[in-house]
């Protein structure tokens, strides 16, 4: 896996997220840039009638029943780990019919040897052989690039969400193939785990006006929590800021450099959450009186960044954060830095780890605040961030054999498909005691997030080792689940036109300068203008356009 760094959305999959995939149903990612399209007739989104002709229906699994259920759009949550006697089916009768395709997905890790256990035990359960393409996740963009720009595609390809910039939307179009003549409506109840897979995933999956992906479901919450210490907090009496001036207090009262302690790390991502920024693309717009806000443009953007400022300013951020180097989350367990923000699965990446050599560790994801006080302002995430795209010159034969992996891949957790898929062979990859699950060392060597990537379930949260971590992070997803709302352009696949495609690319590095006391606020505001200038106030209009056409919802 890479160094975890500073907050970064193309890095963000080398963090413990992608360890966590195996048991947690998907990550919950970051916000996503919607892409662009050098082909004019496929900009703007499908919504409305059209769209509800191409969505495939939705029929709810009751297969499994969570010790958590969902509220306020959480996860689901399970505590415990079944006996394999008492694991429900959701694949009765293999759908693959001994077939074989390849597939190209990114991997955060060294790539199991062909014939492996875990792979062929996958093979012999769905019915279909796998040959995995997998490609280093940290430079998985430039290889995807080179794969569509080429004359010859694997059967599935694999495509994040951060990847959509330039021509990869158009590609997208002009390179898979239309799923919704074996999906849409009811024709995907041929396929129940597919089917049980929420509507908002599906409507992202929409490229070019047909259903071209196999989404991974995310959640509405925020994903990015801001942690801190508990067990630290809790040996000198702290409680958790509820005000941004009490977050800076408490951050100065704990740092220490002469004792090589500080307060936090880079509180950029949590920011933007107190103050109530909104997310990126294609949500970044707000609606002010008859006018379409850009988030850059936003008092609350600028406010954000000068309160993260203010911690740098002020001595309160590890040293390391400020150079960009190192691991804060490293720090955060070592007791170096008591509050981070990441992504909420480092909650369990990080406890499991820690609780083997420091069995009084203990974290928590302190609840989000307005800066002044009260009630957040929380925005609703994309509901599907990761997508498996099918060959367009895949014939029908093949099409059924990757819809036979991807049923058994959504399979709910406490299911003998789940099992298999995120732990591997019992004896082999893990062993089940008392309610708890633990991975051999084959396990770990082999059992990768690979299946993962094809199709997934509802989110969820199964750490059956530390129920006490599960029900912390499902009750904090609810609680926070109150205070969100929808933006304006939720879950619509959005194409911008490609001549904007780079428009904003330059906020995301002077964020960081500007945090970092680098440069300063007013540079922002006048890149601000730049942003107006080269082409964000056409780019309103498009946005303004497209509003009035959708009403801003694909519903």
């Amino acid at each position: 896996m890479p160094v975890s760094k500073d907050p970064s959305r193309r890095t963000f999959l080398g963090s413990t997220a992608v360890a966590a995939l195996a048991v947690t149903g998907g990550a919950p990612l970051l916000g996503a840039c919607s892409g662009s399209s050098g082909d004019d007739r496929a900009e703007g989104a499908t919504t409305g009638r059209e769209l509800r002709g191409i969505l495939p229906a939705f029929v709810a699994s009751d297969v499994v029943k969570p010790d958590l259920p969902s509220k306020n759009g959480s996860a689901l949550g399970f505590t415990t780990a079944p006996p394999a006697s008492r694991l429900a089916v959701s694949v009765p009768a293999k759908l693959g019919k001994g077939g074989t395709v390849t597939i190209m997905a990114p991997l955060w890790g060294t790539s199991p040897k062909a014939g492996n256990p875990y792979w062929t035990a996958m093979d012999e359960a769905i019915g279909v052989k796998v040959n995995w393409q997998n490609q280093d996740g940290n430079t998985y963009g430039q290889k995807l690039g080179a794969v569509l720009a080429s004359s010859s595609l694997p059967d599935v390809v694999v495509i994040p969400a951060w990847e959509l910039g330039g021509k990869i939307p158009s590609a997208i179009s002009n390179k898979f193939a239309d799923l919704g003549p074996y999906l849409s409506g009811d024709k995907v109840r041929q396929y129940p785990n597919l089917a049980a897979i929420p509507t908002g995933a599906w409507q992202r999956a929409v490229f070019g006006g047909k259903l071209r992906g196999l989404p991974m479901p995310a959640g509405d919450i925020p994903n990015i929590a801001p942690f801190y210490r508990s067990d630290l907090f809790k040996a000198k009496g702290y409680q958790p800021p509820t005000t941004a001036q009490e977050f800076f207090d408490l951050a100065k009262e704990i740092t220490s450099a002469r004792n090589r302690v500080w307060g936090c790390g880079d509180m950029t991502w949590a920011a933007y959450r107190i103050f109530g920024v909104l997310d990126e693309k294609p949500t970044c717009w707000r609606l002010v009186g008859d006018k379409l806000v850009h988030r850059v443009e936003t008092d609350e953007y600028l406010e954000a960044l000068e309160w993260s400022r203010s911690l740098y300013s002020a001595g309160l951020v590890h040293p390391d954060a400020r150079a960009e180097s190192g691991d804060i989350g490293n720090l955060f367990t070592a007791g170096r830095v008591w509050m981070y923000n990441a992504d909420i699965s480092d909650w369990y990446g990080k406890t499991v780890v820690q609780r083997g050599d420091t069995p009084g560790f203990s974290m928590a994801a302190m609840d989000y605040f307005h800066h002044d006080g009260g009630k957040p302002r929380l925005y609703a995430g994309s509901p599907s961030n990761i997508w498996a795209f099918v060959n367009k010159d895949a014939g029908e034969e093949t099409v059924r054999e990757i819809l036979a992996i991807a049923n058994f891949t959504a399979a709910p957790y406490g299911t003998k498909e789940q099992r298999l898929k995120a732990y591997g062979v019992e004896g082999i990859h893990h062993t089940v005691e008392d309610g708890a699950i633990t991975k051999t060392e084959t396990g770990n060597n082999e059992v990768f997030a690979t299946y993962e990537y094809v199709a997934g379930p509802q989110q969820f949260f199964a750490y059956p080792n530390h129920p006490d971590v599960v029900e912390g992070m499902v009750r904090w997803q609810q609680r926070m689940g109150a205070f969100v709302t929808r933006p304006l352009f939720h879950g619509m696949q959005v194409q911008e036109p490609n001549r904007w495609a780079e428009l904003s690319s330059q906020f995301e590095d002077l964020e960081k300068d500007v945090v970092r006391g680098r440069k300063k606020v007013g540079d922002v505001q006048q890149a601000v203008s730049d942003w107006r200038s080269r082409g964000g106030d056409r780019l309103r209009d498009w946005y303004r356009k497209l509003l009035d056409e959708t009403g801003g919802q694909a519903s």
